[in-house]
């Protein structure tokens, strides 16, 4: 094994964990994206290595089979996940990317595993309240043209090889995401800090409040951005992920 690595490189992370990080923070991309929309954020943050975990069905794992529904996906990360559980975690997850982490952590809970010492949670309603989504209600040319213009804002004036890519990958995605289900909440043992982007037009502070249910401490942060500004690392986004260190 290679010094610093804790085990054989994984295809759920795009660069195998330290085996010297004191914590760790485990990050869940949005729909249609992957390990790639953290890419700017850097490597460690307060001390806890960013780990950023990549689906199936995407960026270098385009060819392995799609997850199917969130909660095939939160089964299946159980297992990749428990070696790195051997120190204090936290979870960080935007948009429809808490429906995957908030299942992967009742699940490793259910194993008797360490669970995280702070759930956060970015500009994405409740799960009982997930259908609140925008998103979901969009036609497929109507993805099409939101995904043009998130590659424009990205700065990228987008290919049409390179938006039919995208597409093959959210569309699924956003069938899971429509599949998804959770008529009840089931609360954390952890903390959950819920993040609103003050200049989000799709994700108001009220669409938030049902994550009030899911642990006996929420706590509500404004962050200055828009909905995808997440992927710089804006120094008020990074100075909240540290907060349970």
């Amino acid at each position: 094994m290679t010094p610093g690595t804790t085990t054989a490189p994984s295809p759920w992370f795009v660069r195998p964990p330290s085996a010297d990080a004191p914590a760790r923070l485990l990050c869940f991309p949005f729909s249609g994206s992957g390990a790639s929309a953290f890419s700017a954020w850097p490597a460690a943050i307060g001390g806890a290595e960013v780990c950023p975990v990549q689906f199936p069905g995407r960026e270098n794992r385009l060819a392995h089979p799609h997850y199917g529904t969130y909660e095939d996906l939160a089964d299946s990360l159980v297992e990749p996940l428990a070696p790195l559980l051997d120190r204090p975690y936290a979870v960080f997850a935007h948009c429809a990317g808490a429906m995957p982490a908030y299942e992967t952590v009742l699940r490793l809970a259910a194993r008797g595993l360490p669970g995280p010492e702070c759930l956060y949670v970015s500009a994405q309603p409740a799960p009982h309240e997930a259908s609140r989504d925008r998103m979901l209600g969009l036609t497929e040319p109507e993805l099409r043209a939101e995904l043009e213009a998130f590659v424009r804002g990205r700065g990228i004036e987008p290919r049409p090889d390179m938006i039919d890519l995208g597409m093959f990958t959210l569309l699924r995605d956003h069938a899971a995401a429509g599949a998804y289900r959770r008529t009840e909440p089931v609360r954390l043992d952890c903390p959950i800090v819920v993040l609103h982007w003050r200049d989000d037009a799709d994700v108001s502070p009220e669409d938030l409040e049902g994550w009030r249910r899911y642990s006996d401490s929420v706590e509500f942060r404004v962050v200055g951005g828009g909905h995808y500004d997440f992927m710089d690392a804006p120094d008020e986004l990074l100075e909240s992920l540290t907060s349970w260190r």
